[in-house]
């Protein structure tokens, strides 16, 4: 009797598995579909004419020129897109990539410092580190300003450099914002690569400290071979943040050439006539690019960084 039942349960189990299944890859694909409706219609939107965006359905892409051509496909918002956001892109890039290896570089040569190196106040000195990491962008703002064009000279000391080729006099803004990304994103930095460093085994350290090795020595040869996944959650991370960020490139470059990608998006595709939707969404699909590359180049290497 016992063993009819366990049967019975058994059948029973073998019929509602599959139902379930279909019922989560049902839930699945409409979530899917609902996190993909805004980038399909934003991809939609910029390859539509401006000239008939207006009379277009957002969701559905425009096919009529394929069939009777009626010119509503465009690469238009495209390429005016690439020429308007061509200067912001250069200085965002010129902007992020030092800022993202110095922040990088930095916080691993501070975390290794505040790890596996006994000093006198290193526990405050992590303490400032942390701190660091609540304090809110809008409270530096007014000092910042004050800082860079009233208190260090940078624009006077930056005119020499202007001789050189590719040196442009607004360049020194950039500089300005690269030491300042540098500083903000440096207590972050350090934390991630603290928190690595915690999980690395004391007796390599230790073996090469007995052979002779100097700080320096153990940190080229042995922690900075072994920082490699998290420096691609580092400079993911940082490259994000830095080429999004909007605030401090409005304080210190304000606008002018030295604006960055961000900025440019502000105002693309508005007018008095009204707003050009298909390039504006053609450029914030542009400013996007860079960032979503880094992810594809870099997914693997920030995978094992995670679960390191």
């Amino acid at each position: 009797m016992s063993f009819g039942t366990s049967t019975d349960e058994e059948a029973g189990t073998d019929t509602g598995y599959p139902l379930r299944r279909v019922g989560l890859y049902v839930f699945l694909a409409a979530m899917a579909v609902f996190y993909l409706i805004p980038i399909e219609t934003g991809v939609v939107t910029a390859f539509t004419d401006p000239a008939t965006y207006s009379g277009q359905f957002p969701y559905l892409p425009p096919l009529e020129p394929l069939v009777s051509g009626t010119g509503e496909f465009s690469v238009q918002p495209w390429t005016n897109a690439f020429d308007l956001l061509g200067q912001g892109l250069v200085n965002s890039l010129i902007l992020v990539v030092p800022a993202t290896i110095l922040s990088g570089l930095l916080g691993s040569m501070a975390a290794y410092g505040l790890t596996t190196i006994s000093w006198r106040g290193q526990i405050a000195i992590y303490i400032l580190f942390v701190a660091g990491i609540f304090i809110p962008y809008q409270a530096v703002l007014v000092p910042l300003t004050q800082f860079w064009y009233n208190v260090v000279p940078l624009r006077t000391a930056f005119q020499p450099l202007t001789v050189l080729p590719f040196v442009q006099e607004y360049h020194w803004k950039l500089v300005a914002l690269i030491v300042t990304h540098t500083a903000y994103g440096l207590p972050i930095c350090t934390l991630l690569f603290r928190a690595h460093y915690k999980k690395l085994s004391d007796e390599m350290v230790e073996a090469a400290r007995l052979d002779g090795a100097s700080i320096y020595r153990i940190y080229r040869r042995i922690i900075l071979p072994l920082s490699i996944p998290m420096f691609a959650v580092v400079f993911i991370y940082q490259f994000t943040q830095i080429w999004n960020d909007l605030l401090f490139a409005l304080t210190i470059v304000q606008f002018g050439d030295a604006s960055v990608v961000t900025q440019e998006l502000v105002g693309i595709g508005v007018s008095q006539s009204g707003t050009n939707f298909p390039l504006r969404m053609a450029g914030a699909l542009v400013a996007a690019l860079p960032t979503l590359l880094v992810y594809v180049l870099f997914g693997e290497k920030f995978a094992k960084g995670v679960a390191a």
